[in-house]
């Protein structure tokens, strides 16, 4: 749970908030007790909108672990994925 402070306390100690985000995911803004935004550190920011190519990530996956050592019994996928041939398409 992110730590809650509203905008008058934000804007009080917005330094001290600064340094708390440096260190957490985030802190939280609120108006009248809703939360209105998010304050994040640059860090958190820059991972959160970072461009990742789906690829990339994969193969960066599959350089980390050894799928054929993980033994996964492949029973654990039945029924996953709907097995219906899709709808009809008219060319």
């Amino acid at each position: 749970m992110y730590k809650r402070f509203s905008i008058a306390e934000a804007r009080d100690q917005f330094t001290s908030l600064v340094r708390e985000v440096e260190n957490a995911p985030a802190v939280e803004i609120t108006r009248r007790g809703e939360p209105v935004a998010v304050l994040l550190s640059w860090r958190e920011y820059q991972r959160l909108t970072s461009k990742v190519d789906f690829w990339d990530s994969y193969t960066s996956f599959r350089d980390q672990f050894d799928l054929a050592k993980l033994v996964i019994d492949p029973k654990i996928f039945e029924g996953v994925r709907d097995s219906s041939p899709g709808r009809q398409v008219s060319l």
